[in-house]
């Protein structure tokens, strides 16, 4: 089978070394299986949270030229940590003929396998959230004492690199109070941007002015003493450029000149897309969000069929079959069946307990702290004390940053262990039934796909040897909450190319009235 490996590392802190790890256990993985690498897709400090990587991208488009069979990955969380995202790609890829492979989780393509690796992605997801959180905690103990936290503070501000206070560059806010009396003055913004880019005057990250860093820095509260954090204003926290009543007149500028907001899209999650499929014709039911003539809006999933005349399936709230799916799945969630899961789990990952990218930081740490010891024994014997003492203090901040990643790399190997997991089966039990990471994380377990009739629907499950048939439900159409007006609608939902997922056995029907479900523990 011809297969290509992708590889990525999330920050810049992170090295090629990073990368290497990956490639080589990715080729041991592929000469072991007898597949063949026709291609590398690397990309280099990005974070697997977002789709927006530029090789990912190539990948999936690549895909379509149906050269290779498989996407050969070190660990699922380097495809992507964002579930939605990983169901999305893993679809398309899936559409053609493409499927997606870990070295370090030999994960199973049975039922089983479906659900673990449902397991591990949901963790890989909750894992990336608790670090952002634990990231936001330190940044939230400097803005308590009004510190920098590295964001850029904007023109006319300096950061002291010693206490990471926050001073006025003298030259740079004449500039800023310019520019603000300016403004209120009534000169035109368009004046002033002309003329600061005429006199080489750039903005605070080096950048040419445009309409936008500069209405950015006229409504910026740091220049009368505001420190902002997270939405939080603090008065005092940082030095003063310019005062009050200057600045409050250009904010009445302002809003009399601005022009009244585009309505935004809705954002809400739909959980149950790639999985949710019509019962009459077997295609996807998408997201979408309407607006009624009372002006509420409304989401609700249709099928795509429906949306073009097709089929005659009725559209239905998101909020009810989502409730109803997440209801079903939580009965699954017994002490019995969590501690089953969490073993799977387990023994999966204890297969492969070793770190390749903790054994490179540690030896890339051990490295510079053998040099700093030589350089030292350097100067000692009467070397250049200044330029090597210059070289030291660099490689220890090569050592902090080698230190801090490996910390990151520790802190989510730790929780891989049986105990751990079953904990965070629990603690998905105990958050509240509208958490969206809940709810999200439940669907990833167990849900493999839904078909909704007009009567009833049907859930499959994951590592189930039956599926779930819930009858009598209310299957109200949508549109009748709009009092018969015709809404303005919105696409939701990014599934165009998405197909649906092949079931183990194809031919499942209805087990009759009422429901039950049986798992294979």
């Amino acid at each position: 089978m011809n297969v290509v490996i992708y590889a990525r590392f999330s920050c810049q802190r992170q090295t090629e070394q990073s990368i290497e790890g990956q490639l080589k256990i990715c080729y041991e993985y592929a000469a072991a299986h007898n597949y063949t690498v026709v291609g590398e897709y690397i990309d280099r400090a990005q974070s697997g949270t977002s789709d927006n990587r530029s090789d990912f991208q190539r990948m999936i488009v690549d895909s379509e030229k149906h050269t290779f069979e498989g996407v050969l990955v070190y660990q699922l969380d380097r495809f992507a940590r964002n579930r939605y995202d990983s169901a999305i790609y893993k679809s398309k890829l899936k559409k053609n003929g493409v499927r997606v492979l870990s070295a370090k989780e030999n994960i199973t393509e049975d039922a089983s396998g479906i659900l673990i690796e449902g397991v591990l992605e949901s963790m890989a997801e909750y894992y990336s959230v608790e670090l952002a959180q634990k990231i936001n905690r330190g940044l939230a103990i400097n803005a308590e004492k009004c510190l920098s936290n590295g964001s850029n503070p904007g023109l006319g501000f300096k950061v002291n690199k010693k206490d990471r206070t926050f001073y006025v560059d003298e030259d740079e806010a004449a500039i800023v109070r310019e520019i603000y009396e300016r403004y209120a003055r009534g000169e035109p913004k368009i004046e002033i941007i002309k003329d600061l880019n005429r006199r080489h005057i750039k903005t605070s990250i080096g950048n040419e002015f445009s309409f936008t860093s500069l209405t950015r820095l006229l409504s910026n509260k740091r220049y009368i003493g505001y420190y902002l954090y997270s939405g939080k204003e603090t008065p005092g926290g940082m030095p003063r450029i310019i005062e009050d009543d200057l600045y409050y007149r250009v904010q009445e500028i302002l809003n009399r000149n601005k022009r009244a907001q585009a309505k935004t899209k809705g954002e809400d999650a739909y959980i149950l897309t790639t999985r949710l499929f019509c019962g009459h014709c077997k295609e996807m039911m998408i997201g979408v969000c309407g607006t009624g003539k009372s002006g509420a809006v409304y989401h609700y999933y249709v099928c795509k069929s429906a949306r073009k005349k097709k089929c005659e399936k009725k559209s239905i709230g998101k909020q009810f079959i989502e409730d109803i799916v997440i209801s079903e799945c939580l009965k699954l969630l017994t002490d019995e069946r969590m501690k089953y899961i969490a073993k799977r789990v387990s023994d999966e990952c204890s297969r492969n307990p070793d770190n390749l990218t903790m054994k490179h930081l540690k030896k890339a740490i051990k490295e510079i702290d053998e040099a700093i010891e030589n350089m030292w024994i350097s100067i000692e014997k009467g070397g250049d004390a200044v330029a090597l003492t210059e070289r030291i203090n660099r490689r220890k901040e090569e050592k902090e940053k080698l230190e801090e990643q490996l910390a990151i790399e520790q802190n989510k190997r730790v929780l891989l262990n049986e105990a751990q997991i079953l904990a965070f089966l629990n603690y998905v039990c105990e958050m509240p039934g509208d958490d969206m990471m809940k709810r999200r994380a439940i669907i990833n377990i167990f849900v493999h796909s839904i078909y909704l009739y007009d009567d009833h629907l049907t859930i499959i499950i994951n590592a189930s040897n039956k599926p779930v048939t819930i009858y009598d439900i209310p299957l109200d159409d949508i549109e009748a909450t709009f009092n018969g007006e015709k809404s303005a609608m919105e696409q939701c939902s990014n599934t165009s190319d998405i197909v649906p997922p092949k079931a183990k056995n194809p031919k499942l029907l209805p087990i009759g009235k009422g429901f039950g479900f049986f798992m294979l523990l």
